[in-house]
């Protein structure tokens, strides 16, 4: 078995994998989350939240994959359990059904969560010359962002 050379050190691939663990947390609770909506949603709305929810979650799905595999392109391992993420992730969960409005506000807040997320992963990516992880968190960050002033357009 051989070990992994790709120009990072061991910590910093670590430090860089536990912030790109916590986006990946983060982005699958807010993929469930905007799922869930997507399938509960009623109310005078429900066909532009339905079809827009739909367009978001499909989105975090492939994200989620892409966090988990520069993870493991780190040598680390990704978690992938509900434990795990709730562990993890500092996007909170709702409990109930909303209303279409509410929906659209704690997307808001969870997609503004993310980007926070991103951020502080963002700083240790950079800090590690991991240009790689650099470049996706900073993609995902321009992601949530655009999608958060969406969704503040739609309440305005």
């Amino acid at each position: 078995m051989s070990t992994i050379d790709i120009g990072i050190k061991e910590t910093d691939r670590v430090a860089v994998a536990d912030g790109l663990k916590n986006l990946l947390a983060d982005t699958y609770t807010l993929y469930l989350q905007t799922h869930n909506f997507h399938w509960n949603v009623t109310g005078p709305m429900f066909r532009e939240l339905h079809l827009m929810f739909e367009e978001h979650y499909t989105e975090m799905g492939q994200a989620v994959d892409d966090i988990a595999e520069r993870i493991r392109t780190l040598d680390v391992v990704a978690p992938g359990t509900y434990k795990e993420f709730a562990k993890l992730s500092s996007v909170k969960e709702v409990d109930n059904i909303p209303q279409g409005p509410e929906m659209v506000d704690i997307l808001t807040h969870g997609h503004e969560q993310v980007v926070k997320t991103c951020r502080a992963a963002l700083k240790t990516a950079q800090d590690a010359d991991d240009e790689s992880s650099a470049s996706l968190i900073s993609d995902r960050m321009r992601i949530h962002e655009k999608t958060a002033w969406m969704l503040r357009a739609l309440n305005k």
